[in-house]
């Protein structure tokens, strides 16, 4: 969607928003709309129960001359960021397939000018909710086709266009996201998420590093190969670095799991559904989103995100249950079950990022667990932390972006559950527990003296019903919170 501010709405604007916020019309300037529009407009508020709740939409249609005008009356409610960032999305739901091509929002109504950062979050949430994935639908009727392309956005204060700057680069890194996470696995494989980003980043000055199965068999990743092993698509471990503070290591490791497709491997899970496990690469496609969000806007830190990307299959190959694998760590783990496999990719990727590049935190973002979506729905993602202020950091991350966590304990009492017989530790724990045990999995894979986050996002990724600033499906979810938390506490 094209997002231009300009000064004043055009006469000829056929479709004019207004943003009334919680208390109806008490404070509102009509400007330029006549008295008779003023009454009308009233009038279709108080029939609809309209009273500027946040994302709320009475429309009406008024005369002038031989044309008639589309006036939308938006609520905005108490017009915090996050009330704006819901009407904007409410905004583009409400026109996107309705046959207009353009809507301008006109904020000289409003008693109290809006921030410039308020009204970017507008504009980025309009932006974002029209994105669609159409292009595998040959048969779409013309009237479910999206039609509406441009938002103007007339009386934005001054600060909108430096704060549209990290808006627009934030939208940009979720629709490769969403794109990545609703491609279906014949088109989304290890090889070509890597050319789908490489793509996507050309040009934008991170340093790419990309290592194939004989680079990492070299260095010992055993856990990662071995879930790849049963597929006929090859691994692939993928690193976007940005020096946004100059030299040196990185300050922040963004780590995500990308199994491109889970078909549980040879502990096969049930056929009902499964297609949904192409987007068991979500935690993979958030940090290659926030990394170009990241390059695009020039964060002034010093990131590395880097992914571990597998398909898992049950083919004469694959791993089964009862093997040893060793991992780059050296430490070894029993196989008990082959579909909690993301714990095996993401400990060898946190092992090369930590030997490699020395970071001082690491927040890893993984669809880990059945067991998260059983606790949580899809509300929230479970977060997991070695450090009481880092946790803090991603909670008021997530409360500032609407990509909300909540935080699950950490204990030796649960360690112990996945001590094995036979080697350092097994792959899965007791069906109690399951998404703590899998952190406690990858707990033994962290350094000493690093903070460490782990994210389990699995019923955050993907959407049954459309949300403020998405359709249904991919949401993007972590993008927004990941660089809500960079720029909070990595930016100088």
């Amino acid at each position: 969607m094209q997002i231009d501010f300009i000064t004043t709405p055009t006469a000829d604007a056929a479709i004019l928003a207004l943003p009334v916020g919680k208390g109806g019309f008490a404070h509102i300037h009509w400007g330029a709309i006549g008295a008779t529009v003023q009454t009308i407009a009233r009038a279709a508020a108080k029939a609809a129960r309209f009273d500027g709740e946040t994302g709320a939409i009475v429309e009406i249609f008024a005369g002038e001359g031989d044309a008639v005008r589309r006036i939308l009356l938006l609520g905005i409610g108490a017009a915090t960021d996050m009330d704006w960032e819901k009407a904007g999305g409410a905004l583009t739901a409400r026109l996107l397939t309705s046959g207009a091509t353009s809507v301008t929002l006109d904020l000289s109504t409003l008693a109290v000018a809006p921030t410039g950062k308020a009204v970017a979050r507008l504009a980025g949430a309009a932006a974002q909710r029209s994105w669609r994935h159409d292009v595998y639908r040959t048969k779409l009727p013309d009237s479910s086709k999206p039609t509406l392309t441009h938002l103007a956005i007339a009386g934005a204060p001054v600060g909108t266009d430096e704060a549209w700057h990290a808006q627009d680069a934030l939208t940009k890194g979720l629709s490769l996201t969403r794109l990545l996470v609703a491609e279906p696995p014949n088109v989304i494989y290890p090889e070509t998420f890597v050319e789908r980003v490489l793509a996507e980043v050309e040009g934008l000055g991170l340093d790419v590093t990309v290592l194939d199965e004989d680079a990492m068999a070299e260095l010992g990743m055993g856990a990662l190969l071995g879930v790849s092993q049963g597929s006929v698509r090859e691994a692939r471990l993928l690193a976007l670095k940005w020096n946004g503070a100059g030299g040196g290591d990185p300050s922040l490791a963004l780590v995500g799991k990308g199994v491109t497709f889970d078909s549980g491997g040879i502990s096969l899970k049930p056929g009902a559904g499964m297609e949904d496990m192409k987007w068991d690469m979500g935690g993979a496609g958030a940090v290659v989103g926030a990394m170009k969000a990241l390059a695009l806007r020039g964060a002034k830190a010093n990131v590395i995100g880097v992914v571990g990307l597998v398909e898992n299959m049950p083919d004469a190959a694959a791993q089964r249950p009862g093997d040893v694998v060793t991992s780059m760590s050296g430490q070894t783990i029993e196989i008990l079950n082959t579909d909690a496999e993301g714990r095996l990719v993401l400990c060898d990727v946190l092992t090369w990022v930590q030997t490699t590049h020395r970071p001082k935190t690491i927040v890893d973002l993984a669809t880990l667990t059945g067991a998260m979506i059983v606790a949580l729905g899809s509300e929230h993602g479970g977060l997991f932390a070695n450090d009481d202020s880092l946790a803090a950091q991603l909670l008021g991350a997530g409360k500032a972006t609407g990509d909300l966590l909540w935080r699950f304990p950490l204990s030796p009492a649960y360690d112990k559950l996945i001590d094995s017989p036979i080697a350092d530790m097994k792959n899965v724990g007791p069906r109690g527990g399951g998404s703590i045990t899998a952190a406690q999995f990858l707990q033994r894979y962290i350094d000493a003296g690093v903070r460490w986050a782990h994210l389990d996002i699995a019923g955050m990724v993907w959407a049954d019903k459309a949300g403020a600033t998405y359709d249904k499906g991919a949401t993007g979810y972590g993008v927004r919170l990941l660089d809500r938390f960079v720029a909070d506490n990595f930016e100088r």
